[in-house]
């Protein structure tokens, strides 16, 4: 069993994430966008984006800012921060029309511990939150809306997903067999971990069709942009 466990975590690393984790990946054309500073106060707040009738805050943007500087140690470029939030908006309008249900307070328990373990202890976990400038509600507010939207995702393409026996086995030869043996790790038989691997382009076929759905709303919406600062 712990084979198999060591084997399932490393072909994790190969997933693509989930547009949940990250929902906007878009390039944006211009390369020098200064990443967001986390608040270390409590912001004024204005809007950030217009979208349809509806806005994205700065106070938005500030709090995904800060998340992402305590779990990475640092924060992506504003643009890539607002593309994101659009594409949450999407995906929580879809899923909000689709009476999609909402996390179990104990899912978001769990993933809030899970996080807390990549920290040397609870101490640590709130010093850090307190560096970023995000409190412990607002990490579980995240926490929530990147499991419901996740999951959303997940079972609106999760059908569409097609993988055959030819793609896990190239996988198997391609990308697991050459990773293992520069790791010296013994190679497990492919029937031992396909279902792992099938699940992980799964994952990755998920991952391309919502993104491709994405940037097709995106397309026929209305959204401005607004310059830092200048939102009211």
């Amino acid at each position: 069993m712990g084979r198999r466990l060591c084997i399932i975590a490393f072909l994790g690393c190969f997933a693509q994430p989930l547009p949940a984790h990250a929902f906007a990946k878009a390039q944006d054309a211009n390369a020098n966008v200064p990443t967001v500073s986390p608040s270390k106060s409590i912001p004024i707040d204005s809007i950030a984006v217009r979208i349809e009738s509806d806005v994205i805050t700065e106070s938005e943007v500030q709090e995904l800012a800060a998340y992402q500087d305590l779990v990475d140690g640092k924060s992506q470029p504003r643009s890539d921060i607002l593309n994101e939030l659009i594409d949450q908006w999407i995906v929580r309008g879809e899923a909000s029309a689709a009476q999609y249900p909402q996390p179990l307070k104990a899912d978001v328990d769990s993933a809030l511990a899970q996080l807390q373990k990549q920290f040397s202890s609870t101490a640590d976990f709130q010093r850090r939150c307190g560096a970023a400038g995000i409190n412990e509600s607002s990490v579980r507010r995240i926490l929530r809306r990147q499991m419901y939207l996740s999951r959303f995702l997940d079972f609106r393409f999760r059908p569409a997903a097609q993988v055959d026996s030819a793609q896990v086995q190239k996988y198997y030869d391609d990308t697991l067999v050459p990773k293992l043996k520069s790791q010296g790790e013994k190679i497990p038989p492919m029937s031992a971990v396909e279902p792992e691997i099938r699940e992980v382009l799964v994952q990755q076929d998920i991952d391309m069709l919502s993104q491709q759905w994405l940037d097709d709303t995106r397309s026929g919406l209305t959204i401005d942009i607004l310059p830092q600062g200048t939102g009211q």
